[in-house]
């Protein structure tokens, strides 16, 4: 049976997750932590910290994580697969029409369209981590904020966005960084 949920709750984040692995994450979040209670809030925060670090696309990742975790390596497998079929079936769909009919201007309205809801997507995600990293799950007040969590995100969205620092480098150094700042406070 817990084979069968993974399978189906992964489909459903592969059929929906228009806009790649970061629209995803809300979608991931509602099946792993609100309906199937797999993973706690911090847990999933972990998880897409996790999935962001390692090679391969979000979602994907996360699929197989959780998968490993709650089902062990058959798990993972299902739900890789679950989240990757409905990918293989609409990509090949779509490359097809795209092609023959990719100057129809209806067909550019639509993807227009579609770019705002996508952007809303990945901010409510980001919120969603954000207020977890901020407030390590607790009440959301001024006393309980991690300023450690704060500082780190505040610098890293400043280097990345104003000197394009690499994205690598930039969360390696962050990590040393809140790992001392930890160990001496």
């Amino acid at each position: 049976m817990i084979y069968w949920q993974l399978f189906l709750s992964f489909v459903q984040v592969g059929m929906f997750s228009i806009g790649g692995g970061y629209a995803a994450m809300p979608l991931i979040q509602s099946q792993v932590v609100e309906q199937h209670a797999w993973l706690t809030m911090q847990e999933f925060t972990d998880l897409i910290t996790i999935a962001e670090m390692t090679p391969g696309p979000i979602a994907v990742n996360s699929a197989t994580f959780v998968g490993l975790r709650i089902a062990s390596l058959p798990g993972a497998i299902i739900a890789t697969l679950g989240c990757i079929t409905p990918a293989l079936i609409f990509v090949s769909l779509l490359s097809y029409l795209y092609r023959k009919y990719k100057n129809i201007s209806l067909l550019q309205n639509i993807l227009a369209c579609l770019r705002p809801v996508v952007v809303a997507l990945i901010l409510g995600a980001g919120l969603s981590i954000l207020s977890t990293v901020l407030f390590n799950g607790n009440n959301e007040t001024l006393a309980n904020i991690d300023w450690i969590g704060a500082g780190s995100f505040a610098i890293a969205f400043y280097v990345l966005r104003r000197y394009k620092w690499n994205p690598i480098l930039t969360m390696c150094l962050c990590g040393v960084a809140g790992l001392v700042l930890r160990l001496a406070f």
